[in-house]
């Protein structure tokens, strides 16, 4: 059995640990296969705190060092073969990627061959696996109208197209209505996705300032004066990554503004389904110069790979079917279909509001772990905006997190100003189950309690 020691000159006392074992391990005085002690066993025998233990052995599991055996223990890895690899690099508990959680009432290794089994087992079920149009054919449109109708006045069939996800619909937008130097305003912290179409369109991000409750309209105001953008984007629900929701009065002042300056509006209002309050979306306020985007990716299952995006009319809605018909040429049509299915069967309600009611229990979760710690959260949502303590930067806080074997993301990913909060975000959506949430928010919990650690990570 491994005798613990630690690395005095290591840093930090869990990378102390493991550098320690990993030494040993490469001198030989411990052994391929050996056992190595219970974490509280070297806890004690290196008088450091339990946590510290459950980092190095993430950290230890990262590099290759150890496995553990089911009803047996922890040991010495047979082998370091491909402890460089990505997949040993990887992060033992992913809090980056913003996905729902999926509720064990809604179990989709069941709900997704029903699903697709009924949809291929229908009359026309065949034709799901062949060419449609490039808007989506019609049983799918009427399909996504009924189901943003709950939530949108005036939805018709004829302005809807369905596309492969928000994110090629935001691609495909840009395309259609923005050249190359083109300026579009956006929240200060905004959605890397809309980074990445700018980065690709040549269009320049004009950050507008953000509150509490989401962008502040005389920022909007003062750009429109000064920068003249083309375009408005904006998360109103919700905001990712800042969880804020445009109260109706901003909603309100922010379309009269783009109004006043000829400024088309993109409304990304992904999350809206999981808020049980409704509040009128930006496309009801000003439906002639408002491309709205919904996507399943939030409120079911990015599996899908659909959105569907509301064009001020049907003549700009064909032109969006063009620009897709070059690009992606049609949205999954299986998946389009077995998406209407959900909708008229009242599935897909029962799923979002499953996903709604784990979000709440999670957040809880969250909101007692991370007591004491400046965040904000939506309770209906799947992540949270955790702002950081003087002593630490975001950068270097997602770092250190990452080696402790959770994954977050930094305020600079979302940053389209030079000078970003320091804050990350934190999604609780992907994590397998409460248990697994609640080990990955104890380890950020406690490393954002270590202000010496934190006053290393600024030097």
């Amino acid at each position: 059995m491994w005798r613990p020691r630690l690395n005095e000159a290591s840093p930090m006392k869990y990378l102390g640990i493991v550098e320690a074992l990993e030494a040993d391990i490469r001198s030989g005085k411990v052994a391929r296969g050996d056992r190595v002690p219970p974490q509280r066993a070297i806890a004690e025998a290196l008088e450091v705190d339990l946590t510290t233990v459950t980092r190095a052995f993430n950290e230890a599991r990262r590099r290759g060092l150890i496995q553990a055996q089911a009803g047996r223990g922890t040991f010495i890895s047979e082998s370091m073969e491909g402890a460089d690899s990505p997949d040993v690099l990887q992060p033992v508990l992913d809090l980056s990627m913003n996905i729902p959680p999926q509720p064990s009432a809604m179990d989709f290794r069941r709900i997704f061959p029903q699903g697709v089994t009924s949809v291929l087992g229908s009359p026309r079920g065949l034709m799901t696996l062949h060419y449609q149009e490039s808007n989506g054919i019609e049983p799918d449109r009427k399909a996504a109208a009924s189901w943003l109708g709950q939530r949108i006045d005036s939805v018709t069939a004829e302005r809807i197209i369905v596309t492969g996800g928000a994110q090629c619909a935001l691609f495909a937008i840009c395309e259609l209505l923005l050249t190359q130097g083109d300026v579009v305003a956006a929240g200060a912290m905004t959605y890397p996705g809309l980074k990445a179409v700018a980065a690709q369109k040549g269009l320049v991000l004009e950050p507008l300032a953000m509150d509490e409750y989401g962008i502040i309209p005389d920022a909007f105001d003062k750009a429109c004066r000064d920068k003249k953008p083309k375009a408005l984007y904006v998360v109103p629900t919700i905001d990712n990554p800042t969880t804020a929701t445009l109260p109706e009065e901003r909603r309100r002042a922010l379309v009269a503004l783009a109004r006043e300056y000829g400024v088309v509006i993109f409304e990304d209002d992904s999350y809206a389904p999981l808020r049980p309050v409704r509040l009128p979306a930006m496309v009801e306020l000003a439906d002639d110069i408002t491309w709205h985007i919904a996507t399943l990716s939030k409120c079911v299952t990015p599996a899908l790979r659909i959105a569907y995006v509301i064009a001020p009319n049907a003549g700009k809605a064909r032109r969006l079917a063009a620009v897709l018909r070059a690009t992606i040429l049609m949205a999954p049509p299986l998946m389009s279909a077995l998406a209407s299915r959900w909708i008229v069967e009242g599935s897909l309600d029962e799923v979002t509001a499953a996903i709604a009611e784990e979000n709440m229990v999670r957040q809880k979760l969250a909101a007692g772990i991370l007591d004491g710690c400046r965040f904000s959260a939506d309770v209906h949502g799947h992540h949270l905006w955790l702002y950081l303590p003087e002593h630490w930067r975001a950068t270097d806080f997602a770092d250190h997190a990452d080696r402790a074997g959770v994954s977050i993301v930094p305020a600079s990913t979302f940053a389209i100003t030079a000078h970003p909060v320091e804050a990350v975000r934190i999604s609780i959506g992907v994590a397998p189950d409460r248990g697994v949430l609640e080990d990955g928010l104890t380890q950020l919990a406690g490393l954002i309690s270590e202000p010496a650690l934190g006053t290393k990570a600024v030097v």
